[in-house]
């Protein structure tokens, strides 16, 4: 049932009509939203090098493609959000014998592949943006077991995250940030869970029509010395560009690691598009 679920969510993903993410390479969220009635779909891939999943104990090299985001404008002041995709790995290690689940692991060769986790949330913009005060919001979101224990790139657990959201634009510089709170469980006790300290920061600098350089550091810092395995500290730094024309968007740009457990390095690309998809009455 849950393979199945996720397998309808990327359908829906790939069929429904084009639409852009509003912040990608980034994943920091910007405190407007799409509008009601509008929809974006966002589609690219994602390669990180030499990142391991304490869990399991695999580390190795992971491709995410695709990766898809689908964004629901359901009024003037909030959006439904659903992001998810497919996840390959080449494996340079294990952690046989030592990861506490790598008992689980139905792996064969030196390569594994899952369904990703998917993420259902919704986005609520609180206030506008006004020439003397940034905008606010807040964004719930749900994370779905959909990635397996036995593939190795999954927990079996579902997340919970509530984050605050603001955002301001100086002459031809947007800042956005993000803090909030995760509710992460413990993969291997159901009576333990671990409330990290998510956060993120993004800086995007217009420097012609429709051409920009973006950059952000975006991860979770956990609250406790000796956090449950698979819910330690981790963060990810990315510095890229992305090409605006029309409702259409292109971007690209580069991972780096901020602990041992991301990737040491890694880049992405995607599109993104925007459209009416309906009119709310």
């Amino acid at each position: 049932m849950r393979r199945r679920l996720g397998w309808i969510a990327l359908v829906c993903a790939l069929t429904a009509a084009p639409a852009a993410a509003q912040q990608r390479p980034l994943v920091t969220e910007d405190p407007e939203v799409i509008g009601a009635g509008l929809m974006l779909l966002e589609g690219g891939f994602e390669y990180n090098r030499d990142i391991l999943f304490p869990a399991s104990g695999l580390q190795g090299n992971l491709l995410r493609v695709p990766t898809l985001g689908l964004s629901i404008g359901i009024s003037s002041i909030a959006e439904l959000q659903i992001d998810g995709g497919f996840d390959a790995m080449s494996i340079e290690s294990t952690g046989v014998g030592t990861a506490p689940l790598a008992h689980m692991l139905r792996v064969t060769g030196d390569s594994t592949h899952d369904l990703e986790d998917i993420v259902i949330a919704t986005k609520i913009r609180i206030s506008a943006e006004t020439p003397s005060s940034p905008a606010f919001g807040v964004r719930i979101a749900t994370k779905l077991p959909i990635a397996t224990n036995e593939s190795g790139l999954g927990l079996d657990t579902t997340d919970f995250h509530v984050q605050a959201l603001i955002g301001k634009t100086v002459q031809s510089i947007r800042f956005v940030g993000n803090v909030g709170v995760g509710i992460l469980p413990d993969p291997l006790r159901g009576d333990d869970q671990n409330d990290v300290i998510l956060y993120g920061f993004s800086i995007a600098r217009a420097i012609r029509e429709g051409l920009e350089i973006v950059g952000e550091i975006n991860g979770r810092a956990s609250t406790r010395t000796r956090a449950p395995i698979g819910t330690e500290s981790r963060g990810v730094m990315r510095l890229g560009g992305r090409f605006t024309r029309g409702t259409v968007r292109v971007d690209g740009g580069i991972l780096l690691g901020v602990t041992s457990r991301d990737p040491g390095f890694g880049f992405t690309a995607g599109a993104t598009w925007v459209f009416r998809g309906f009119t709310l009455p």
